[in-house]
């Protein structure tokens, strides 16, 4: 499966509602490189990390697996689990190469991919923005469970050329059957797997309406989480579907009910996040950066603190903006800094020891909204950006806090 991310969110900065109303006062640190466990390479310049708990997988996989070749290959003795540690990565390896057509399909619509993660259950490549149109939605949400497809059939196709019977022939056909139980798990028509980006993209395109879209496969996903975690011990449990510790008496029943409600609470969790991203990026366009600046006063550098704020105050201002000799913005003085200097120490402290230098990336156009504007925010972290008229005429200070509780306030409205 595939998940869109928000690694658009700016990170809170010290503010308030004026100039000195909030504490704090450290300087903005630029997001370290997305991790996510152990680096294993940048196919496309997509890093893919391997997540510690898929070691974990990997050794219950080489047991189980390592079982059943036991009783296929009894000839094998210990080195089946030899044989079972290359099935486990051979069969993550198809779930990278899944991954790795959602990743191809992205760029190819230059939609960013932050990362690929093989963990626990698969893998999820994270794209950051959405898909423009529902039918590159439903082709980026398909590539991924046909590639798996294709690959059951490649295995299927090596297998007329071993003998049965035999560690090839047992390990293309671990394979083959593996990449289809993944195809067809990932075709199930409920975010956050594929099918549920496939059915979104159906919704969407017969209402027009990306959202509503969202709203049915988040559901349909939510009814397939209690599906899973009711239908899949039943299943097991009378014989429908083979458990692969049956010799073990009844700890198969408990393993059943532990994977069921695991992999349940996954969709589940996956289900309601596609709600609420979906949620977020519909009010995303309600932040503007003309809406959400704080009006602002030049001063020039050698202002005093305590006359600066004197002149906000009276010019019902909340930041102040230092200015050379002509009227040019040079610097942003940090709400931050203005708490750490003591009012009786005010006049005796320049703005200009108190202000962040102005850089390229942090002058904002008035009129930049949306997502637009928080990657913006993310490629220049500050606390603080001075907004500009397409004039270059000042217009203001916009604050990360302010831009942070815009933020939060659309993420927390109720789910439709």
């Amino acid at each position: 499966m595939d998940k869109s991310g928000d690694s658009g969110r700016p990170q809170p900065g010290a503010g308030g509602t004026g100039p000195g109303a909030a504490p704090g006062g450290e300087q903005p640190r630029r997001p370290a490189e997305p991790g996510g466990g152990l680096l294993m390479g940048r196919p496309f310049g997509v890093p893919v990390y391997v997540a510690p708990s898929w070691f974990v997988v990997a050794a219950l996989i080489t047991w189980v697996f390592g079982g059943q070749l036991d009783r296929v290959l009894p000839e094998l003795g210990g080195a089946r689990y030899l044989v079972a540690l290359f099935f486990a990565i051979a069969f993550y390896a198809s779930v990278l190469v899944h991954e790795l057509a959602h990743t191809v399909a992205a760029l190819r619509y230059k939609l960013p991919v932050r990362r690929i993660q093989l963990q626990f259950f698969g893998g999820v490549s994270e794209i950051e923005k959405e898909t423009e149109t529902p039918g590159r939605e439903f082709i980026l949400a398909f590539v991924g469970p046909l590639l798996s497809l294709v690959l059951g059939g490649v295995f299927y196709g090596a297998m007329q050329f071993v003998e049965p019977g035999t560690v090839p022939g047992v390990l293309l056909a671990g394979l083959m059957i593996s990449n289809l139980i993944v195809a067809a798990f990932n075709l199930l028509p409920g975010l956050p797997l594929d099918g549920g980006r496939m059915l979104r993209a159906v919704v969407w395109k017969i209402t027009g309406k990306p959202m509503s879209g969202t709203v049915a496969a988040a559901w349909v996903g939510r009814g397939l989480a209690v599906t899973v975690l009711i239908g899949l011990p039943l299943l097991t449990h009378t014989g429908a579907v083979g458990s692969a510790n049956q010799e073990i008496g009844g700890v198969e029943t408990v393993m059943d009910a532990l994977l069921a409600a695991i992999l349940a609470g996954i969709i589940w969790t996956g289900a309601g996040n596609s709600l609420r991203m979906a949620r977020l990026r519909e009010h995303l366009p309600d932040l503007r950066a003309r809406t959400l600046t704080r009006r602002a006063v030049p001063v020039e550098s050698a202002t005093p603190l305590s006359e600066a704020l004197r002149r906000a105050n009276e010019a019902g201002a909340r930041a102040l903006v230092v200015v050379d000799g002509q009227g040019n913005p040079k610097g942003v003085v940090r709400e931050a800094a203005i708490v750490g200097v003591p009012e009786h120490r005010r006049p005796w402290v320049a703005v200009s020891g108190l202000a962040q230098d102005l850089t390229e990336g942090m002058r904002i156009p008035a009129e930049l909204a949306g997502e637009a504007l928080l990657d913006r925010l993310k490629a220049t972290p500050a606390t603080e950006y001075l907004v500009v008229e397409e004039t270059g005429q000042i217009y203001g200070v916009l604050s990360t806090a302010d831009v942070e509780r815009a933020f939060v306030k659309a993420m927390a409205r109720p789910e439709s």
